[in-house]
C-alpha cells in the first residue's frame, strides 16, 4: 500500500472494495520516512494540541530521541519532560504516575516503543487528552492500535484505549534499535499467515465475522517484508521501511475489523501463556525477558506445524464435545482461573453444537481445506525468515524446555474465547497426540 493510500486511509476516503464503503480510523496522521530530523515540531502542530505538551520517556528513549524531539517542540509549546525510570514497566502504577505528574491540559507525546505508547496510550484515555507517539524501535504493531497492554494486580491484560493522533516513524532511529527489538517486530508481523488461517477456520466452522480487508491493505508490503529480513540487520532502510509499513497497517487491520482478531490467534495464546505462567523463564538464556514478538516468532513455528499437518488431512476432522474440566483450569491458571474458564466456557462445544460442526465439516472440508491453504505460509518459508534476520525459532532459543513449550500450547487455548486451530485438533484427535 503506497503512502497515497495510508493517507486516503487516515482521511476516511479510502474505499473497502470488500464492502464498497469508506474506511474510517481514530488517527490523524502517519509519517514514515528516512529522517524526521527537524521535522517533529511542524508534525506536531498539524495536530493542533495546544501549546502545553508533556513529552514522555525513558531514559533511553530520552538520549536515541527524546531530547531531540524536547528540543524541536521547545519552538511550538513550552514542552514538560516526564521521564519514567530505566526499564519501566506497562502497568497500572506507572500510567498513575504519567497522569499524576502531566497536568489537565497536557497533551502527550510518547517517544518510545511498545512500553511507553501503551502507557501514554492508556493515560491520556482516562484523562481524555490527545496523544502523538514518536517510535523508537521497531518491536510491535501496536502504534496504531486501539487497545493497550496494561498489567493490572500482576495481570496483564488488553485494555480499550484510543489511537494516537500523530504516529511518527523516522526510519534511521528504528533501523539504530537494538537488533532484538527489530527481531521481535519481525516475529511480531510473522503471524499473519497462522491468525488468518485460525480466523477464516472460525468464520466457516463458527460463523465468526471475518474480513479479507486487514490482510489485503499489508500484503505488498509484507512480501517485501519478508525478501528484507537480511536487510533489517544491516541498516537497510527500505527493509525497515517495509517492517514499519507492515506494523502500522497491521494495527489499521485490527481496527477496521473492530478486534485484535487478524493479528491474534493461536499464537497470541500461547505467548499469553508464558506472559502469565511462566515469568522470568527467558533470563537464564537470554539474560533478559524475551520480548512479545520474539515469543511471537516461536510461537507462529509452532502453530504454523499444526495448521500444516491439519492440512494434509484428506478427511475431515471428527470432534467430539468439549471437555471443560473447571477444577484443572482454576488449579493450572490459579488467580486466573474463573476468568480462564468463563472465556472456554463461551467457546465449548455442546453435544449439539459439535453435531451440527461435524456435519459441516463432513459435507464441505475440502473447500474449507483450499481456501485455508490458500493464505498459509508453510513452517519452513516462515522459518527461513527467522533465521535470516538470526532471530530465535526454537522453545530453546527463548529458554523454554519441551515440557514447558508443550504446557503452554496444551492450556493455550482455555485462556480466550477464541476459536482456533488448538480447539479444532483438541476435540479431535487431541494436542498431544500431534505434538508428538
Amino acid at each position: 500500500m503506497s503512502q497515497a493510500s495510508i493517507d486516503q486511509l487516515l482521511a476516511g476516503s479510502w474505499v473497502d472494495p470488500a464492502s464498497g464503503k469508506p474506511v474510517r480510523l481514530p488517527f490523524r496522521a502517519v509519517a514514515i520516512a528516512p529522517s524526521l530530523d527537524g521535522q517533529e515540531a511542524a508534525l506536531v502542530r498539524a495536530l493542533d494540541l495546544g501549546r502545553r505538551l508533556a513529552v514522555v520517556c525513558d531514559p533511553d528513549t530520552h538520549r536515541v530521541l527524546g531530547a531531540r524531539v524536547v528540543r524541536a517542540l521547545e519552538s511550538i509549546a513550552a514542552p514538560r519532560l516526564v521521564l519514567l525510570p530505566g526499564h519501566p514497566h506497562a502497568d497500572a502504577e506507572t500510567v498513575e504516575r504519567i497522569r499524576a505528574e502531566t497536568a489537565p491540559d497536557d497533551a502527550l507525546v510518547a517517544v518510545g516503543s511498545g512500553t511507553i505508547n501503551d502507557l501514554c496510550k492508556q493515560a491520556s484515555f482516562l484523562d481524555r487528552k490527545p496523544y502523538a507517539v514518536f517510535a523508537t524501535a521497531p518491536s510491535m504493531n501496536g502504534y496504531t492500535s486501539t487497545s493497550a497492554a496494561i498489567t493490572e494486580h500482576g495481570h496483564k491484560k488488553s485494555l480499550s484505549a484510543h489511537g494516537a493522533g500523530g504516529v511518527f516513524i523516522d526510519l534511521e532511529v528504528l533501523a539504530a534499535a537494538p537488533p532484538h527489538m527489530i527481531r521481535s517486530g519481525l516475529g511480531d508481523s510473522l503471524c499473519r499467515p497462522t491468525a488468518q488461517l485460525d480466523w477464516l477456520l472460525s468464520h466457516r466452522l463458527r460463523g465468526t465475522a471475518y474480513s479479507e480487508t486487514p490482510f489485503a491493505i499489508q500484503s505488498a508490503d509484507e512480501r517485501a517484508m519478508l525478501d528484507g529480513a537480511e536487510g533489517l540487520m544491516r541498516g537497510d532502510l527500505a527493509a525497515m521501511e517495509s517492517l514499519a509499513r507492515v506494523l502500522v497497517l497491521c494495527g489499521f487491520g485490527m481496527c477496521i475489523a473492530g478486534s485484535s482478531a487478524p493479528a491474534s490467534q493461536a499464537e497470541h495464546l500461547i505467548s499469553h501463556h508464558v506472559d502469565m505462567l511462566g515469568e522470568g523463564v527467558s533470563r537464564e538464556r537470554l539474560g533478559r525477558d524475551a520480548l512479545h514478538g520474539e515469543q511471537i516468532g516461536v510461537a507462529t513455528l509452532t502453530v504454523a506445524r499444526l495448521q500444516e499437518r491439519l492440512l494434509q488431512q484428506d478427511r475431515p476432522p471428527r470432534l467430539k464435545p468439549t471437555t471443560v474440566d473447571a477444577a484443572a483450569i482454576r488449579a493450572h491458571f490459579g488467580d486466573s482461573g474463573d476468568g480462564c474458564l468463563a472465556e472456554f466456557r463461551a467457546k465449548a462445544l455442546d453435544a449439539a453444537e459439535t453435531e451440527r460442526v461435524n456435519a459441516l465439516l463432513q459435507a464441505e472440508w475440502p473447500a474449507i481445506r483450499d481456501a485455508l491453504a490458500a493464505r498459509f505460509l508453510p513452517p519452513s518459508s516462515l522459518r527461513r525468515v527467522l533465521e535470516r534476520a538470526g532471530a530465535p525459532q526454537r522453545p530453546a532459543d527463548l529458554g523454554w524446555s519441551d515440557a514447558f513449550h508443550r504446557d503452554a500450547v496444551r492450556w493455550a487455548r482455555r485462556i480466550r474465547n477464541r476459536y482456533t486451530c488448538l480447539d479444532l485438533i483438541d476435540d479431535s484427535v487431541g494436542i498431544d497426540f500431534w505434538l508428538g
